[in-house]
């Protein structure tokens, strides 16, 4: 097991490890690197407090009655929350400052940005009318993701998790969901949603999702192949021409569901082959 250092409360990898002992004996060059190393290792953690801002943002937007466009702010908010959120694991990366402190302060912000917020956002944009349910329907979608993200947290402590997928949709994708659809009701000229019953079928949907035991794909297995980067420029340069000849909440909308989509439509291939491999050797054992 790799030893790790810790300086002012944060662990350093190996590569850093080595750095600190090797200037570690001159007291200046020592100062310094302390310094250096404090300001990497509060630099992802910036873009996660940055994240718990627009949360509470969005959260106070969806709750002043008097702003009449309260809702698009706040899934701007979120929406800008995911793209911190999105950021800060990369940096840390970067800069070789990964430590278990960025991953709970990461996932303590993530129960903000997309559980309690969103569910806020929902319950003052359409579930208002449903009374006391609509009120337990949103509780439920940010109760289910706290237990998502504990359940992550659990998995990556005891390094039973893959690289190539999530267990659960993941919780910036469920409100990335949502928020694409308040977007694209404001594009069409809408304010609060009228009374709605879909409204609660899908967020009891993306609760359960989130709980569930579906893999949804990380994409990562397409990192250093030699047709990502052609296929990101593509990708988002087709992104770019849709935006350009329609609307962004509209791509945002259809890109979620997609996404949303892909990981039951997956599970049901892989339980089709499943069965379908099992019926082959229950024939082939018959006729031996």
């Amino acid at each position: 097991m790799t030893q790790r250092i810790e300086v002012r409360g944060f662990f350093l990898s190996a590569d850093r490890e080595d750095l600190w002992h090797k200037d570690c004996q001159d007291p200046r060059r020592r100062g310094l690197l302390r310094k250096r190393i404090t300001l990497l290792s509060i630099l992802p953690n910036l873009f996660t407090v940055s994240s718990i801002f627009c949360g509470l943002y969005a959260i106070i937007q969806a709750t002043d009655g008097t702003a009449a466009d309260r809702f698009y702010l706040a899934s701007v908010a979120i929406l800008f929350a995911a793209i911190f959120d999105s950021v800060d694991g990369r940096v840390a990366r970067m800069t070789k400052t990964e430590s278990d402190f960025g991953l709970q302060m990461d996932s303590l912000a993530d129960v903000i940005s997309f559980g309690v917020a969103p569910a806020i956002l929902v319950y003052q944009w359409g579930l208002t009318h449903f009374g006391l349910v609509g009120m337990l329907v949103a509780f439920a979608y940010a109760v289910c993701g706290a237990l998502r993200l504990a359940r992550f947290n659990v998995l990556a402590a005891a390094n039973m998790g893959t690289s190539k997928h999530f267990v659960g949709l993941p919780i910036p994708l469920a409100a990335a969901g949502i928020v694409s659809l308040v977007l694209l009701h404001f594009k069409m000229g809408g304010v609060q949603l009228g009374y709605q019953p879909l409204l609660i079928v899908v967020m009891v949907l993306l609760a359960l999702l989130m709980v569930s035991n579906i893999r949804y794909r990380t994409f990562k297995e397409l990192r250093g192949t030699r047709f990502a980067a052609p296929a990101i420029v593509v990708l988002t340069l087709v992104i770019a021409v849709a935006i350009w000849q329609t609307s962004f909440s509209l791509i945002l909308a259809t890109v979620c569901t997609t996404l949303i989509a892909l990981g039951p439509a997956e599970e049901l291939v892989r339980f089709v082959r499943r069965r379908f491999h099992r019926r082959e050797e229950e024939e082939e054992e018959e006729t031996v």
